[in-house]
């Protein structure tokens, strides 16, 4: 009996659609626990579908008279539709700006004035620096540091002793676990951006974008947490590190001739669970 072909590998577009799946399944486990019916987010992905194709159209430097049958060619959704969409597209949504709750929460966990013994300093409500309201007036002067600090209470980011009048961070990450939609905007930011580097780094010859993660199984629940500490702890030293940069190089860059007009994103995960 003549031995068994090995089996034949998957095409490209077979790959590429294992990886779709894989990237649709949390979503969709999202939408499903908080009722966003899938009527709604095809109209979604068939508007990204047709924006991608108009994009990348017109990144050719094709003329935009025949887009429409062009862009159906490309996404196999009918010319009518594409129409409907293209008439109604109001353009990709842009990453939010950072609020000032997330400037001082950030300023306070990487500045080193600020921190003791590896952790955020519990800080007096007012007076000089360092306490709270320094600390606030730094980040802005445009919200008063009481409106601050109860955003930063209401967002489970923080608490205020009354008695002593101090202030705590109570997270060491900006998790505002009060406002849904700022968690949900968070997750659309942070994973889209990401996602758009691995995306960039498939389809160019070189990759343009720093984006490595490590793997291993077979661990306990115990041996797990460990690497949640190393990865917090390094997180911690980056950030630490990182923004007293950023914000160097964002008052030099606006300063200088230079068209200063990118955004850069650092992040840094873990994920868990059964294999």
């Amino acid at each position: 009996m003549p031995a068994p072909s090995a089996q034949t590998p998957p095409s490209d577009q077979e790959a590429l659609l294992d990886a779709v799946q894989a990237v649709l399944a949390p979503l969709a486990e999202l939408a499903v626990a908080k009722g966003l019916v899938f009527a709604t987010v095809e109209e979604a992905l068939k508007q990204a579908f047709v924006r991608a194709a108009q994009d990348a159209q017109l990144a050719q430097g094709l003329p935009a008279h025949r887009l429409v049958s062009r862009v159906t060619a490309a996404t196999g959704i009918n010319r009518r539709e594409v129409t409907r969409l293209t008439q109604s597209d109001l353009g990709a949504p842009k990453p939010a700006t950072v609020s000032r709750v997330s400037q001082l929460f950030t300023r306070w966990v990487s500045d080193r004035k600020l921190r003791s013994k590896g952790k955020p300093r519990v800080l007096p409500r007012q007076g000089v620096a360092p306490s709270f309201e320094s600390l606030a007036r730094s980040v802005t002067q445009d919200v008063h540091p009481r409106t601050l600090l109860d955003e930063l209470c209401r967002l489970g980011l923080a608490t205020w002793d009354t008695d002593k009048d101090t202030v705590s961070l109570i997270q060491d990450g900006f998790t505002p676990r009060g406002d849904w939609q700022r968690m949900v905007g968070l997750l659309g930011d942070n994973v889209g951006d990401h996602l758009r580097a691995s995306v960039t780094n498939v389809l160019e010859a070189t990759p343009a974008h720093f984006e490595q993660a490590v793997f291993a199984q077979g661990l306990s629940a115990q041996s797990v947490e460990m690497i949640r500490v190393l990865a917090r702890r390094h997180w911690q030293s980056l950030v630490t590190e990182a923004v007293p940069l950023l914000e160097q190089r964002i008052e030099a860059d606006a300063q200088a001739d230079d068209d200063a007009t990118q955004r850069v994103r650092l992040g840094l995960f873990t994920f868990h669970s059964e294999a």
